[in-house]
């Protein structure tokens, strides 16, 4: 078949525009094309509130709004564009397969493409996983995937009940918000999910136990189990216990590698199924192909979404052979059979392994979190600073002022100033965990060592612009 589409011209963005060059804060007024926004779409928009800019275009982790400002994005689609805006070589693989001929959308019939996403993703799970590893592709988001892996559970063990953590964040479907702890979105909704209970997460900063550290983390799995070994605790065995090694939504939040070594040992032992949910925290971002392998242990079932489409929507999820118990059409999507996603997707693996990026988001991560640390001794408004890979976060605080139960009072306008601040002088950052007082780190994978200088330089300015301003 004859080429008939070309590479869209280069944007202004270039690859040797590592950074901004800011001379003034830039003007955050809303523009028309923002006042329109505003004008036609839902009161349930989030992101331009605190984020009030209008994407051009964009290259790598570089972006260029409607007045020609430009910005460096730690956010990257909330962790959904690993390789950043407009990798040349997802955008050509995009073109190679409009240009074959190939449906967009083939429901769960199989294409060559498909066929090489599978073999793609299986190659790049940890081996032993591999080896017995069914594939099932659920939807475009990540709620879609944990639907199927809750369906799956209580189909499998034949139970209902179904264990979470606080903190965590799992999607806004019925089933997904479920098993999310934030109660702001489930403030105005009734019926929800029956049988789901939630247990204390490790939290060095706001630890449940008042202890911290390693003994807060072992306080916390002792709590579990004498719950699932309590024939009064009031829970009846769970079918699955649903975890993010790291959580996001949460405040970035890193699980402890012995702590999810206890959790896989207790669900094995009460037969429980333990479901990783990687949708954030996978594919490269934690340092390792997977948030879960530096633990050494494996899951029963691993939810991805996000960066496995490599900037396209998908979610799958993958499981044991041993429970894969579904009848046939028993959980369908129509968008299931996304085949740009799997194309997309499949090279973006590609390239994660061929440029060892997962290393370097490692190197990289480290980076930021010294850099912070060594701000952190200049702001004590910085409560912690915490994360792995290219995961990171810090918890913006009251100096010297505790709350009820002896820990560190959270201060959200603050953040809120720091992150408008940040934005001012070139820099996207989100803002999260409890209160919404942390400032989250999502940079594309590819990110590099002079533009984590440069995230590190602008807090630095960010900070003090807000807390002088207070």
């Amino acid at each position: 078949m004859q080429n008939v589409l070309n590479l869209a011209p280069e944007c202004k963005l270039t690859n040797e525009l590592e950074v901004p060059v800011i001379t003034t804060p830039y003007d955050l007024t809303p523009d028309e094309m923002l006042l329109s926004q505003e004008h036609y779409e839902s009161e349930v928009r989030s992101y331009p509130r605190r984020l009030p800019i209008a994407i051009k275009s964009g290259r790598g982790a570089i972006i260029e709004d409607t007045k020609g400002q430009i910005y460096l994005d730690c956010l990257a689609g909330a962790g959904a564009l690993p390789l950043g805006y407009n990798h040349s070589e997802i955008n050509q693989v995009l073109i190679n397969q409009i240009n074959a001929g190939v449906p967009y959308q083939t429901l769960d019939l199989t294409t060559p493409s498909k066929d090489a996403f599978i073999k793609a993703v299986m190659q790049f799970l940890p081996t032993n996983f591999a080896k017995t590893a069914r594939i099932q592709f659920c939807g475009p988001s990540g709620a879609d995937a944990v639907e199927a892996a809750i369906k799956l559970a209580k189909l499998y063990t034949k139970r209902n009940t179904m264990i979470s953590f606080h903190g965590a964040y799992h999607g806004m479907t019925n089933g997904s918000l479920s098993l999310t702890g934030n109660l702001s979105s489930k403030s105005r909704r009734t019926g929800l999910m029956s049988d789901v209970h939630f247990m204390p997460f490790p939290y060095n900063l706001r630890c449940k136990f008042g202890l911290g550290g390693e003994e807060g983390a072992a306080q916390s799995i002792r709590y579990l189990e004498s719950v699932l070994c309590d024939d009064e605790s009031g829970i009846t065995k769970p079918a699955a216990i649903i975890v993010e090694p790291i959580q996001g939504e949460g405040g970035v939040l890193p699980a402890p590698k012995k702590w999810l070594q206890e959790l896989r040992r207790i669900a094995t032992e009460h037969g429980i199924l333990l479901i990783f949910d990687e949708i954030q925290c996978g594919i490269g971002r934690s340092g390792d192909h997977f948030a879960f392998e530096e633990s050494g242990i494996e899951p029963d079932v691993l939810i991805l979404s996000k960066a496995i489409g490599g900037g396209m929507p998908m979610s799958i999820i993958l499981f044991n052979e041993k429970f894969d118990c579904w009848n046939a059409g028993e959980h369908t999507g129509t968008f299931r059979g996304n085949q740009l996603a799997m194309a997309s997707g499949a090279k973006t693996l590609e390239i994660i392994q061929r440029d060892n990026l997962a290393h370097n988001a490692l190197q990289r991560g480290e980076q930021l979190r010294a850099a912070l640390r060594a701000i952190q001794a200049d702001f004590p408004q910085i409560g912690e600073v915490r994360g792995r890979g290219l995961m990171n976060g810090i918890e913006i605080v009251k100096p010297g002022v505790l709350n009820s139960l002896g820990q560190a009072e959270a201060d959200p306008a603050l953040a809120i100033a720091i992150q408008r601040a940040a934005l001012e002088l070139g820099l996207i950052i989100e803002k999260g965990g409890r209160r919404g007082a942390v400032l989250r780190f999502l940079p594309p994978l590819i990110i590099s060592e002079t533009q984590i200088e440069f995230v590190a330089t602008t807090m630095a300015k960010a900070i003090k612009i807000a807390v002088e301003a207070q």
